[in-house]
């Protein structure tokens, strides 16, 4: 488990701001927002990130039968709050076995959503075709919201993406053929709108996905 900010592009070490730079360093990708160590999932641990968040956080509301919260995460610090979270959910997969998805929001360019989409960041602009159809479409916010396909993620997992609240949405569920689960009508909530009700979350173990 992290113990200590990494970079959200791709999980390396990260420098503080200090004398010579005033934002958060990475050796490879220069200022980023620094991702944050991720705990084991909890309502408090919900409501820590959802307190710092100023972008969405993402939840499937109410959460398909079966599954349930497995860990949050998000990128940025004190000062910035947080420009990208991640919210990890699991349960079992729509053709049997456990599948787990990840909802990930984000500013433009911080890069979350690619490092854990797997594939070359930090957005998924050139990786989509909106000339195309979608190929899905979510209710994020009371909105409907179209997802594209992104076809150069690896094969362990599908990975759509498309724009909410004019921010990035990334939807990333293991295995692939688990994304049948974004075809059946799936409706996000932004936890920061819930308010008392995010107390009767259930919990799971936390998702190893949000520690790749």
């Amino acid at each position: 488990m992290r113990g200590e900010p990494s970079c959200p592009k791709c999980g390396g070490r990260v420098r503080a701001p200090g004398l010579f730079a005033d934002s958060w360093q990475c050796d490879e990708h220069g200022p980023v927002y620094p991702l944050q160590p991720v705990i084991p999932p909890s309502v408090e641990a919900l409501a820590v990130v959802v307190h710092r968040a100023r972008v969405p956080v993402w939840m499937p509301w109410p959460l398909p039968v079966g599954w349930l919260f497995a860990g949050v995460a998000y990128a940025g610090d004190d000062r910035s709050g947080g420009r990208a979270t991640a919210v990890a959910c699991s349960g079992p997969g729509p053709l049997g076995g456990r599948g787990e998805l990840l909802l990930v929001a984000e500013e433009l360019g911080v890069g979350l959503g690619a490092h854990y989409a797997g594939i070359d960041g930090p957005d998924p602009g050139p990786d989509i075709c909106v000339d195309k159809p979608p190929g899905t479409k979510l209710l994020a916010a009371g909105r409907p919201t179209p997802l594209w396909h992104v076809a150069k993620a690896p094969a362990d997992r599908a990975v759509f993406a498309g724009e909410a609240l004019g921010l990035w949405l990334w939807a990333i569920v293991w295995p692939e053929q688990s994304g049948l689960l974004l075809y059946d009508e799936l409706v996000l909530t932004d936890v920061r709108d819930v308010g008392a009700e995010a107390e009767l979350l259930p919990c799971g173990a936390l998702s190893q996905r949000l520690l790749s």
